[in-house]
This record gives C-alpha cells, structure tokens and sequence, in this order.
C-alpha cells in the first residue's frame, strides 16, 4: 500500500516529462540499508540516459514537482542521482491502525473493477490409474497458492483438475488386469494393485524386442470406441482411483471448482479435428492429421494414423470449452518444464480458431531431486509415493514436537497426545508445502526432510513458530488481542526495531502482488521470512510484557498481534495451518 502511494506521487510529478511514467516506476524500491531511508527512487539515471541530461539535474526537478510532504520527510538526493525517501512516523501509525483495524484483509486493498479478471488456474492434474507421487506435489501446490492469493487480490478465480484418466495408461492396465492380476492384492488394495499393474506392463512394453506395444494400444483403442467390457473394466477403475486421489487432496488441503478429466472432452474431439481440416487450419501429413505452426518443422499432430487422438487434440478442445462455458480472461497451466514446447505449439494452435482468445500462460516449474542430484526416487528407484512423503513428514514433525514438549516444565501446560499428533500434522504438511513454494519455481530443487523441518531459516515451521511465541506472549500477559484492534491512539514507533517491523509489516500487500506479478510464490514465502526475522529482532530487543510502561507494553503488543495475523494470512493463502503452541 506504501509503495503504491509513493508510486502515484511519483507518476503525478512525471506527467509531461516522458510518455509513459509506467515505465521507470518500479525503480521506486525499498532501502536496502536503513540509513539511507526507507524507500530509494533510482529512476533520475535512466531519465537522464533517455534525456541527455545529468541524472542529480534530473532528481532535482523531480522534486520540485513531487508532492509528498504529508507522507515523507524532507526527500535527499545521494550519489549521481538516488532520491531517498523516509516515511514520516505518524503516516506509518495510520496505516497500522488500518490494519490492525481490518479483522478480514489486514487492510489489503482489494483491485478495482477495471483491474479484475476471471482467471481459470489449471493445476495438479494427476494420471488417476497410478498412484499421486512426489512429482505431483509441484503442480499441486504451487497451484493452490496462486489461486488462493489471485483470489484475495480480487481476481474471479475458477480451479479446474484436468485429470488424465482416458489415456494409454488405461490400455496398460487392462491389458495388466486380463494377465498379470493377483486378485488378493486386488480386493485388498486395488489402487496399490492397480498401480502394480501398471508398471509391470509398462516394463514389458519397454523390454527390448517386446510385441505388447501394440496390443496394450488395441486395449486403449478398444475403450474409446465404447467395448462394453473394457468400458466396464475403466468404470471400475476411475472411482476407487479418484477415491484415493481425493483422500490425498484432502489431507493437502486442496479442493477445486471442477475436476473435468479427459474422457469429458472425448466426444468433442472428431469434431474438432474434422472442423480445422475443413477450414485448412489443419492438413492430412503422412496418414495421419497435423497442424503446421510458423517456425516449427515438424507439425503439432491432433490424429495419429490410426485414428487415435492426443494429448494436443485433448488439451485443443479444452481450451475451447474453457472459453465458451467459463469466458477466462486468462488461463493459467501449472504444468513442469519439460511440457514447455507442447504447450507453445498449443497456445500458438488455439490462437489459429479463436478471435478473442484468452491470455494463455504456462506456469512452469523445476523436478524436485535427491541427493544425488537426481530425480527424487526410493531406494529401489521407483517414485516417491506421496503418501508416504507425506506420512514422513508427520511422522517427523510429531517427533520434534513430542521433544519440545517433554522439555518444558509441567506448569506450562503440555500437550495432550491429540494435540501433539494434530500439531504434529499441520507442521509437517506445512513443512512439505512451504519448502516446494519456497523455491523460485523455475529451478530444481533438493528434497530435504530435515532442512524443510528445521526451527530456524526460511521454512514453514519457522514461521509457525514466529506465530506461536506470539500466542504465547498474549497467553502469559493474560491478554485479549480482540480489545487492542479498535484502539484509536496511534502506535508510538519510539525504537528503531519497533519502526523496521512496522514497516515491514506494511509491505505485505506488495508481497502478495510480486507473488502473482509473475506468478512466483517463492515471493510471499521470502516477505514472510523476512517478517519472521524483524519480528525476532523486535522481540530479543523489546520487552513485551516488561515493557518500561503500560502505553509501550500496549503498543509492543498491538505489533505482536499483526505480526501474528499477517504471518497466519500469509501462510494461509499459500495452503498452510498455524499451530497456537508449538
């Protein structure tokens, strides 16, 4: 909300002077050293590159035209053109006051009508005739978050999981059923056995001089033209699947507005197909049908020879769907990085049928590695189940948190063993998701139990922590945070590391913009830890409930509780519970 204000005083001074004051405003940036204020405006050196005049000449007569005297102190110019700004403390305690005030938004302005959008978030999207493993966590979580905080900003937020469940792999388990099942395993776990199945065809398939190929496609083929048999099989299959699917969503915390799989836009796809050859948008190539795109050599595919259609083909007709029953402004796949040039042939395709297409990004992310520096994989090689991941996590996390309460004396009140175990739950849920969204989602990343369970660095259960010790201060003080919302006197900022925490609390609606701005997570995750770590500075250097007054201890206490709610909000539209002890 500061640097916005700041913005518009900025832009306002630059009218008349370059075309587009849009375009140097992001160079109004936070101090990166507090002597130097709070706020530095660097944008007098591209003014005077693009003007041929000296940038400390430019600065200069920016200020003559700036109006911000209400808001900061008396600006300086430094260097060969920097203009320093310092937030006057009366204006920070105003806008404290506001969000301490806002029970809901901490004050977060909601977008105006003219900047809203219907964004569609396609995201998760799991194979359900296998097990969710350690691969679907990025997908997942990554795209829970954007559209959880694209939401509080103020967007119309639509979840679709496009789940894959008409495909190949079906053709590899029935054809798996029909030789290889054991009908014990079956009945007792048919996921599990379903799974088995799987991949023990798919190895056949792989084996060198192998004859199965054709017949698991026979299988798949045999589905989608309506066998009976195989129908049923698939009707069996997709249920017990999506149960377990839905049993790990719901340990994640995730849900979503629609759950359209493949098999949905199955009837859409000959049409589709035998629209673009009759508009010349797709040819004939070699038996099979293809859509020829500028600067490709090899052309994007939407029917093999055979008949059978794709993932492009599928992913076509989605789009198309998506448009005229949804009407999307922007349409959002969080999808990893190998699916990239898919996804430019496909958003370069759609743009050939569509007259007003929707914005069409791919949210691209990295492969989570072990170790060794290689996709995360068991000892045996077989993917990571995410089940068990996540059992780990809590396994661990319980183990911890059962430590840290034999530790403290009796009197200060232990946990009972169902606290411990739900405690123990949303620390180690938390821990697994904070660590995906922690990383810029673009780069591989190590996975790491302990670095991710750690009490201190940027990891879910520090934070958390920062929570609960402010829990804990209002529990020892015997104090209500709900009477100390409404208070009118303003916050007195009388020590340095009382101004640095509100200052960084007020950041928070710009963190949550840099998160979506390029739809990067990692930057709320990165404001949040630096919030944790003001806040620690604040509470190693304040006394609190010792405060040397009663109006400072109120004071103290009012920074505590937004610091509290700013980290719970926070942590909450990334997908992640509090816990109140720890």
């Amino acid at each position: 909300m500061l640097i916005n204000l700041l913005k518009f005083r900025f832009k306002n001074a630059l009218q008349g002077w370059i075309d587009d004051p849009h375009a140097v405003l992001d160079l109004i940036r936070p101090s990166q050293d507090p002597k130097f204020g709070d706020f530095q405006a660097n944008l007098a050196m591209p003014l005077g590159k693009q003007l041929g005049r000296p940038p400390r000449e430019i600065a200069a007569e920016i200020l003559k035209g700036l109006e911000i005297g209400d808001l900061c102190t008396e600006p300086e110019i430094a260097g060969p053109g920097f203009i320093n700004l310092r937030l006057r403390d009366n204006v920070l305690a105003e806008f404290l006051q506001k969000a301490l005030a806002d029970r809901d938004r901490l004050a977060v302005p909601l977008l105006g009508e003219a900047e809203k959008k219907r964004i569609l978030v396609d995201y998760s999207a799991p194979n359900v005739a296998k097990a969710m493993h350690v691969g679907h966590i990025r997908s997942t979580v990554i795209g829970n978050a954007l559209a959880h905080i694209l939401k509080f900003l103020g967007h119309e937020v639509i979840t679709d999981n496009h789940i894959g469940e008409w495909g190949t792999q079906f053709g590899m388990i029935i054809y798996g059923y029909r030789h290889f099942l054991d009908r014990t395993a079956y009945e007792a776990n048919p996921v599990l056995e379903l799974s088995r199945l799987y991949r023990e065809v798919r190895r056949r398939v792989d084996e060198p001089g192998s004859t199965l190929g054709p017949l698991v496609l026979e299988e798949t083929a045999k589905l989608h033209h309506g066998d009976p048999e195989n129908l049923a099989l698939w009707n069996e299959f997709v249920p017990v699947c999506m149960q377990e699917i839905d049993r790990m969503y719901k340990r994640l915390g995730i849900r979503f507005d629609h759950t359209l799989g493949e098999s949905f836009y199955q009837p859409m796809l000959a049409p589709l197909v035998e629209e673009l050859l009759k508009n010349g948008i797709a040819r004939e190539t070699e038996g099979a049908v293809g859509v020829f795109l500028e600067g490709e050599e090899v052309p994007m595919l939407i029917r093999k020879k055979d008949g059978a259609f794709l993932y492009s083909t599928t992913d076509w007709a989605t789009i198309r769907y998506r448009i005229r029953e949804f009407r999307p402004d922007t349409i959002l796949y969080v999808v990893d990085f190998r699916q990239s040039h898919h996804f430019q042939q496909l958003f370069a395709a759609a743009g050939k049928t569509e007259a007003h297409p929707p914005e069409l990004v791919h949210v691209k992310f990295g492969t989570v590695l072990g170790d060794d520096g290689k996709a995360f994989k068991t000892r045996s090689g077989d993917t990571v189940g995410l089940e068990s991941l996540l059992d780990e996590a809590e396994q661990r996390a319980f183990q911890i948190v059962a430590a840290n309460d034999d530790a403290k004396p009796v009197e200060a009140g232990l946990l009972t063993e169902d606290e411990r175990r739900e405690t123990a739950r949303r620390i180690g849920i938390g821990a697994l998701i904070y660590a995906d969204l922690s990383q810029n989602r673009e780069s591989d990343y190590v996975f790491s139990f302990d670095k991710m369970l750690a009490m201190n660095g940027n990891t879910a259960t520090y934070m958390q922590y920062a929570y609960a010790r402010v829990q804990s201060i209002f529990g020892k003080g015997n104090c209500d945070p709900e009477t100390l919302r409404d208070l009118k006197e303003p916050i007195r900022l009388n020590d340095p590391r009382e101004r640095a925490l509100a200052l960084e609390l007020l950041k928070f609606d710009e963190a949550l913009e840099s998160a979506v701005r390029d739809f990067r997570p990692n930057q709320l995750t990165a404001y949040l830890f630096e919030l944790a770590n003001r806040y620690s500075t604040f509470f190693e250097q304040c006394p609190v409930l010792r405060a040397e007054s009663e109006s400072v201890k109120t004071d103290r206490l009012r920074l505590c509780d937004l610091t509290a709610r700013t980290i719970r909000k926070g942590l909450e539209l990334l997908g992640i519970q509090t816990v109140e002890r720890m």
